[in-house]
């Protein structure tokens, strides 16, 4: 039996149910609606905590309740009763535009970690390059510990001339004890800009193309999700990840590869440096370092759970960017374009006030490491009591600023960890979710026994993302091969779902649906929407290629003749002829350039190109006018010919 439940595609169950020789008057019909529930205020009843009852209509209306049964029908009206309506989800706490966009640090906090096994299989096929930058790197920071001994070498050779004076210099000696140093000066430089470019070309070949592979596979395992996915994450939170966060993390991974080696080995080689030149100093100097390891510590915790809100709170700001954008004609028409900027500016200044936050924690990372600067202060009386020479303390002071760089260089590495690690434990979440149906899994109908027959059996369905609201139940249809059935009822009855139920874009939560007494859950998902099913929809989306293109997609191997074959058949043939591109006309982002019944059209030529067994149709025509519509219905009465036909 097919039960359609008209009251909302957000209601529970129709308040108003009264057989049709069994009408009350409008007035107690109205008095049995509202007592099935305590009233509270106005316009909000409420039945329980997790059920909530709005009114949201004060005229007359009529409530229609199809009871579709083999070949019985039995219709069940409500006449001129308000409409009252179940919620059966709890009122949201967020109000506004911004209703349903996830709110930062609302997910879970720091439930999902790091996922170190992924990350390895990316990095794992760039092994040898990793290990070339890494040595590369070290060559690096052993050039930059020796070069300051060396210009210590120098300086304290100069300082020996310089005393003696200028009549007393033998220019043959002079040029004798500063050749060999200065040469080894200027090869280090040479060997050390060598270096340099060699580790930083091979890490920049290894982050981008980790990027790009990571990216590929995030947008596959995005694209392949079952639809309550997409129900539950926003576009543009979803695109977010496929870029800002994919380009954080490699960002951050090339930087503390490159920058982060090269700093370690120079802190721990320049540390030693610094004890064998002055064991004094170097301790002094040394006393800083246990107060910045501590306070990395410290900060380290709070620091990423900082990071994970502000790029959430990024990703809120892109989605609602995405949304205005997308919606630009419903902005226009509705004068909203100031009140959308001012939303975004809200979001983004709540972005760049938890970023500045982060920052905040960096810097007071960061000024602990210039402590290590107070012992150069103690240089010049060392040196003055013939602690340490002329040459010596240039060596000590070029090394204790390598040194110095080396530890702000860490606490800029700091942030650049942090966000890099809540970017890839983002992009990693969904790189490991997985879809509940394979879409190149199951079988195939032979085309010897395709005839069409759909059968749906006591089927019952709740959308996933609202637990509480049945949509169907007991739902029982049967279509005869090349029959065509029309559903009709009110907006939002499940009509609609019954279609999104045939095409697999959800499961029944109880029943089967059977084609040619194959029950389609068996069904290869791609071959039953590629080749079974067309599927024409009410406000079909073009993409923004060429018309042909459009026609063909979905079967990019189709021929010039079976495109302007299927063109002809929708009706689309002539009107795309009269353009000065013909089928090679650009159509603009999702069609715009094109009217509503010239879109529709190309639509329909879409789906007969796939010579479909079963056609689908959810309300093809009710968004055009009388004029489109006309030439539309033409092309949609050739196109049920010998088909099996589901009509919305």
């Amino acid at each position: 039996m097919l039960k359609l439940l008209l009251s909302g595609y957000r209601t529970c169950q129709p308040v108003c149910r009264q057989p049709l020789g069994q009408l009350r008057p409008r007035g107690k019909l109205l008095t049995t609606a509202r007592n099935t529930f305590n009233q509270q205020t106005r316009n909000h009843l409420v039945r329980s905590g997790a059920q909530q009852a709005v009114r949201t209509s004060r005229g007359g209306s009529k409530i229609v309740q199809l009871l579709l049964g083999g070949t019985a029908l039995t219709v069940t009206v409500g006449y001129n009763c308000r409409k009252w309506f179940v919620h059966c989800e709890a009122a949201a706490a967020t109000s506004g535009r911004l209703v349903g966009h996830k709110t930062p640090g609302a997910e879970g906090g720091g439930t999902v970690r790091f996922d170190w096994g992924k990350f390895w299989s990316y990095l794992r096929p760039h092994l040898v390059k990793l290990v070339g930058a890494v040595l590369a790197a070290l060559a690096v920071a052993y050039f930059n510990i020796q070069i300051p001994n060396l210009l210590g070498v120098v300086v304290n050779t100069l300082s020996k001339y310089a005393r003696a004076g200028m009549k007393e210099i033998d220019t043959g000696s002079f040029v004798e004890d500063m050749k060999a140093p200065s040469l080894r000066l200027f090869g280090m430089y040479l060997a050390q800009a060598g270096f340099t470019f060699v580790y930083i070309f091979l890490l920049s070949q290894i982050g981008e193309q980790m990027a790009a592979k990571i990216r590929q596979d995030l947008f596959r395992q995005i694209i392949i999700q079952d639809l309550e996915f997409f129900d539950e994450n926003r576009t543009g939170e979803l695109v977010n990840r496929l870029t800002a966060d994919v380009q954080d993390f490699k960002s951050s991974f090339k930087q503390c590869i490159s920058q982060g080696l090269r700093s370690f080995a120079q802190l721990i080689g320049g540390g030693v440096s610094l004890f064998l030149i002055s064991p004094q100093l170097a301790s002094i100097a040394l006393v800083s370092v246990p107060a910045a390891v501590a306070m990395f510590s410290f900060l380290g915790k709070s620091l990423r759970a900082l990071s994970k809100r502000s790029q959430a709170q990024s990703e809120r700001a892109t989605s609602v960017s995405e949304e205005a954008l997308s919606n630009i004609r419903t902005v226009r028409a509705s004068a909203s374009e100031y009140a959308e900027v001012e939303l975004f500016r809200q979001e983004t200044d709540r972005a760049a006030e938890l970023s500045e936050q982060l920052g905040v924690g960096i810097a007071v990372f960061q000024s602990l490491t210039n402590l290590f600067l107070n012992g150069m202060v103690l240089g010049g009386h060392f040196m003055s009591t013939s602690s340490i020479s002329a040459g010596d303390l240039m060596a000590f002071l070029v090394a204790s600023q390598g040194v110095q760089r080396s530890l702000a260089q860490g606490s800029i590495l700091l942030g650049s960890v942090i966000r890099g690690m809540t970017a890839g434990t983002r992009v990693f979440e969904y790189l490991s979710v997985q879809p509940k149906v394979d879409l190149q899994l199951g079988s195939t109908i032979p085309e010897s026994q395709l005839r069409g027959e759909i059968h749906f059996q006591n089927v019952s369905f709740t959308y996933p993302c609202r637990p509480n609201q049945q949509v169907l139940k007991d739902f029982s249809l049967v279509l005869k091969p090349g029959q065509t059935v029309a559903l009709v009822g009110a907006s939002g009855s499940g009509k609609s779902t019954i279609a999104s139920l045939l095409e697999r874009f959800y499961e029944p939560t109880v029943g089967s649906i059977t084609v040619d007494g194959h029950e389609i859950s068996n069904l290869s998902p791609c071959w039953l929407r590629g080749e079974l099913i067309g599927f024409i929809e009410q406000q079909p989306v073009l993409f923004g290629t060429t018309i042909y293109e459009n026609i063909r997609y979905g079967r990019p191997d189709a021929t010039e003749a079976e495109v302007l074959e299927a063109a002809k058949l929708s009706q689309s043939h002539q009107f795309v002829s009269q353009l000065p591109e013909g089928y090679q006309t650009p159509v603009g982002e999702r069609g715009i350039q094109l009217s509503g019944g010239q879109r529709q059209r190309i639509a329909i030529a879409r789906a007969l190109l796939k010579q479909p067994t079963i056609l689908i149709l959810d309300e093809a025509t009710s968004a055009l006018d009388a004029s489109s519509e006309a030439v539309v219905q033409k092309a949609l009465d050739a196109a049920v010919v010998d088909r099996t036909t589901l009509v919305i």
